[in-house]
């Protein structure tokens, strides 16, 4: 019997489902319809903080369900991470393009890399950041004009919000804490809500590069 789901929303509360985004994509279905539910659905990011794969976390529903977790190679360049589901299958790969004008994120459906499985990639807006700006182009948007998402806010204060294209609706946002759940999830953790109907495992490998982003920060804050 499953338990019964908590919500960053008390009933009658939730948010509506947002406008398609300016760049033409659609926040439901990007990665499977299966992972899109019609009320708000939170999701508790969990650290797991080994020597050898620091960093990495697995993605939870608020009452403690592995919904996610993510795979990185222990040996080797660390350019490419694996998110997988609860039964340990691949959803997502990640690869970040080492050589790039603005730091890049390609990601795949399942354990693939080719081009032909490419869903969207992942940007910074620039190279000079205060707070966090990323941009996402899903696959048919070539000419990357204009971004199907956007992710603003700031990582250190658990603050980033994901928006439709250009426009101003939220389709998920984080929580520095959880009130419902704080006990269980930590002062060092926090949940991501996503909106009616938004792709949550699109969300969580947005949750995944902002996680890489803010390491490769520190690590550069820290060799300067």
């Amino acid at each position: 019997m499953e338990q019964p789901y908590v919500y960053a929303y008390p009933p009658g509360t939730a948010p509506s489902a947002p406008p398609p985004p300016q760049g033409g994509g659609s926040a439901g279905g990007i990665v499977d319809q299966r992972f899109c539910a019609p009320y708000p659905v939170d999701l508790a990011i969990v650290r797991k903080m080994m020597k050898l794969t620091d960093g990495n976390f697995v993605i939870t529903d608020v009452n403690g369900n592995l919904m996610f977790k993510v795979k990185e190679p222990v040996f080797g360049l660390h350019d490419k991470r694996i998110l997988l589901d609860g039964s340990g299958s691949p959803v997502l790969t990640l690869r970040e393009k080492m050589v790039s004008l603005h730091d890049r994120w390609q990601v795949f459906r399942g354990g693939s890399t080719e081009q032909c499985d490419l869903l969207y990639t992942v940007k910074r807006s620039s190279m000079l950041q205060f707070k966090t700006k990323l941009d996402v182009f899903l696959s048919h948007n070539k000419e990357e004009k204009r971004c199907d998402f956007r992710v603003k806010g700031s990582w250190l204060e658990r603050s980033c919000v994901v928006y439709a294209g250009e426009s101003d609706a939220i389709v998920a946002q984080m929580h520095k804490k959880h009130t419902v759940q704080s006990v269980f999830l930590g002062k060092d953790n926090f949940s991501v809500t996503v909106y009616p109907n938004v792709d949550y495992a699109f969300i969580a490998s947005l949750v995944v590069i902002l996680d890489d982003v803010n390491r490769e920060d520190r690590a550069a804050a820290g060799s300067s």
